[in-house]
């Protein structure tokens, strides 16, 4: 799937990474391969952390939100491991456990000035 948009929410012991454009979602679940906890939360984010760096491989703007600071963890990772996906993490913001589709509607009204204004994220 061809997008401009991915939103992230993130903790500890998944991922939910949900690609979209103005007519398609696409999501996908990414588990913690840890069975190892510290505190109740796994031990190993970087495995977690990489596998969603490869999830959003093309994608152009992303959104993070999450209820932890696993999102931040995440950005800081991506700023040592993965440039690109760093270069497209375009905002962080703080979530519960919402929905898959109430996600998204978060996502795509934090992306709704660029969309309007028919910027390319890439090129912004």
């Amino acid at each position: 799937m061809s997008t401009f948009h991915a939103v992230v929410w993130i903790d500890h012991q998944e991922a939910h990474v949900l690609m979209f454009d103005r007519e398609h979602m696409q999501a996908q679940r990414i588990h913690s391969r840890s069975h190892h906890t510290h505190q109740g939360k796994p031990t190993d984010s970087a495995a977690l952390f990489a596998d969603v760096a490869v999830a959003l491989a093309g994608v152009h703007e992303v959104l993070l939100t999450g209820p932890g600071m696993a999102r931040d963890q995440f950005a800081a990772w991506c700023h040592s491991h993965s440039k690109v996906v760093a270069a497209a993490i375009a905002d962080s913001i703080l979530s519960d456990h919402p929905s898959d589709a109430q996600v998204v509607a978060l996502a795509r009204k934090s992306f709704h000035k660029s969309d309007q204004m028919g910027l390319d994220p890439a090129l912004v």
